[in-house]
């Protein structure tokens, strides 16, 4: 969907009273993660513009330890293995060049995504809860062999009623 249109629709959700908001979602791997790998962004490195209309400029957003503690016990519960990471948001379509998947790799990021960052810079400015959490779908990890993979469409129904469930138990 993308940072813009993604905050452009949680800030109406939050402005018709919506607090708490778990967003779950594919993103591309950097490192070697299989397909259908369920990520918990700790950090968001904030590559993209929509973020920086909600919060003052900084290279990172920490994301909300609450949600994140509700995302892992449920994953838990689930018996479902997860990841904690750095996620890359960008806005940058086909941008995920060697160096610069590199270069993220360096910074600690091991995922790329598009929402991430402008949704909780979103949240937080507007005071509501936010957590998210992803799963993997193609790999970026040889940017000279892209691999589609299968985009995680065995995570999808699983994500939803993931989802779900991790919104009922978020305080």
């Amino acid at each position: 969907m993308g940072a813009a249109a993604s905050a452009q629709v949680l800030d109406i959700l939050i402005s018709c009273g919506c607090r708490k908001v778990i967003a779950a979602g594919s993103c591309g791997v950097l490192a070697d993660l299989e397909e259908n790998t369920f990520i918990v962004p700790v950090k968001a490195l904030r590559a993209e513009g929509a973020s920086y209309h909600y919060l003052p400029a900084s290279r990172y957003i920490e994301l909300d330890e609450g949600p994140i503690s509700v995302i892992a016990e449920t994953f838990k519960k689930h018996k479902l293995p997860f990841v904690t990471c750095t996620t890359w948001s960008t806005d940058g379509f086909f941008r995920e060049t060697k160096d610069m998947v590199s270069y993220r790799l360096e910074e600690g990021c091991q995922v790329v995504e598009m929402e991430c960052a402008a949704l909780a810079a979103c949240a937080r400015k507007r005071g509501a809860v936010f957590g998210q959490f992803l799963f993997t779908a193609d790999s970026l990890a040889n940017v000279h062999e892209y691999d589609a993979r299968d985009f995680g469409m065995d995570s999808h129904e699983k994500a939803l009623m993931l989802g779900l469930d991790i919104l009922r138990n978020t305080p």
